[in-house]
Order: C-alpha cells, then sequence, then structure tokens
C-alpha cells in the first residue's frame, strides 16, 4: 500500500476524523505546547495514535517546507474512486461538479478543493496532462477538503465533458467575453461548472464542448479572478439556488 505525507491542523485532523486507521503515525513539535497542540495531541492520543515528538528541522525535511504548523503525520493512501461514474452514481439529488482546465498551481487546487467540499460539490475534475495533482502542499491548502472531495484526473477532457453531458449535465463554462452572467442561469439542475486557469482561461475545445458560456460581472477595475475565488463565487450561487429552491 503506498504511503505519503499530510501536514498541519486541518489535514491531519480530517484524516483522524475520516480515516484514523490509515494513519501510521504523527510527529509534533516537542517544543509546542500551546492550547492548540494540546488540543489536538489529546485528540491523536484518543485514537490511539502512535505519537513521535521531533524538533522543528525534523519537521520541516518530513514535509517538505516550513508551513507544517508542527504536525506532520505518515499516512497510507485511501482506496481511491477511480472514475467520475462511480462518485455520479452515489450522488443524490442533482449533482455538482467542478472541472478545472489548466490549473497547474497547488495553491489555486487547495484553495479549490476546499471551496468545493464547503459549496459541497460532489467532485472536481481536471485533465491529466494540464493540471497539477494532489501533493503535500495541495493538502495543506486544502484544509482537509483533499480528503473529502473526490478529485478526478481524466485522460481527455472534453470526452469526459461529453460524458456528463449524456448523464444530462448541463456543461457550463466561464468566459469573461460571454454575454450572460452566473447570474442569468438556473443552477439548480445537475450542472458541471467549468473553469480555466488564471490569464489563458478555457482552452478552446474545452470552450467549444461546453453547453453554454457564462462571465462574473467585475464592477472594479480589475479584469478577472483568481480560479479559486471564481471557483467560490460559481459554487455557492448553485449552492445558493439550491437551497431556496422548494421541497
Amino acid at each position: 500500500m503506498s504511503s505519503k505525507v499530510l501536514f498541519g491542523f486541518h489535514a491531519v485532523t480530517v484524516r483522524l476524523k475520516t480515516a484514523p486507521q490509515s494513519i501510521t503515525e504523527i510527529h509534533v513539535d516537542a517544543s509546542r505546547r500551546d492550547g492548540r497542540m494540546r488540543q489536538f495531541v489529546e485528540r491523536a492520543r484518543d485514537a490511539g495514535m502512535k505519537l513521535v515528538e521531533s524538533d522543528d528541522a525534523a519537521l520541516t525535511a518530513l514535509a517538505g517546507g516550513t508551513r507544517h504548523q508542527g504536525v506532520v503525520a505518515r499516512v497510507n493512501a485511501l482506496p481511491a474512486r477511480h472514475s467520475l461514474d462511480e462518485v455520479l452514481e452515489e450522488v443524490q439529488g442533482p449533482p455538482l461538479v467542478l472541472v478545472l482546465d489548466g490549473v497547474t498551481d497547488p495553491h489555486n487546487l487547495g484553495a479549490c478543493l476546499r471551496v468545493a467540499d464547503g459549496a459541497g460539490a460532489h467532485a472536481v475534475v481536471a485533465p491529466k496532462d494540464h493540471a497539477v495533482g494532489l501533493n503535500a502542499t495541495v493538502a495543506k491548502v486544502a484544509s482537509g477538503a483533499a480528503e473529502t472531495v473526490p478529485y478526478l484526473m481524466v485522460t481527455n477532457l472534453a470526452r469526459t465533458l461529453n460524458e456528463l453531458k449524456e448523464r444530462d449535465i448541463r456543461v457550463i463554462g466561464t468566459s469573461d467575453d460571454a454575454e450572460q452572467t452566473l447570474y442569468d442561469l438556473d443552477l439548480t439542475g445537475p450542472v458541471a461548472l467549468v473553469l480555466g486557469a488564471e490569464g489563458d482561461g478555457l482552452r478552446q475545445l474545452t470552450r467549444k464542448t461546453c453547453d453554454e458560456l457564462v462571465r462574473i460581472p467585475m464592477a472594479g477595475a480589475v479584469e478577472s479572478l483568481n480560479v479559486s475565488v471564481a471557483a467560490g463565487v460559481c459554487l455557492y450561487e448553485a449552492l445558493r439556488q439550491r437551497s431556496q429552491r422548494p421541497g
């Protein structure tokens, strides 16, 4: 079974909550005695975890950087749902999918996963050849959402979008030059929201494959939003509409 490293309070706490049996050991900063660390250590011990007291240098080496917050865990990889079909078969109600086309920055991906979790998206989809994979930085920024939101990397994004349409899921792309805005659409039904990388936007084939294009209204001087912020605007508009739907 493959193993990896998680670091930071949020990422490790979520794994403690969702799959404690997958954690092999947790390294904590022996010099840190504040309330947050004491609470974390108590929770880990209650869960029967093996705790290893380490110094900052050892934690930095394990985490591959200094932003570990004094907590680094060695974990076994969780069984993955290998296809979007598997994920969608488990969905109750209208699916909500976030599709990222060309997002290569791990901080942006982590933030997108975090907002996808918060808005109740059922999956995040990205192409294998134009995207960043899950790594420790993504998990740290995602604050646990990398453990809860399926992140599916597909070989052919356009084909996957067409498969979504065959399931009667509307594929809605975002573009600064679209005529209609996000707020003109009914997002209460099955929807896949497609966002491109900041600057480049959607690739041409991805754009052509979408059922329709929308823009986020911009009232100030800047022309576009960071992709994770745009994902939050789009997903939470879908959540707002769904929460107001009768029944």
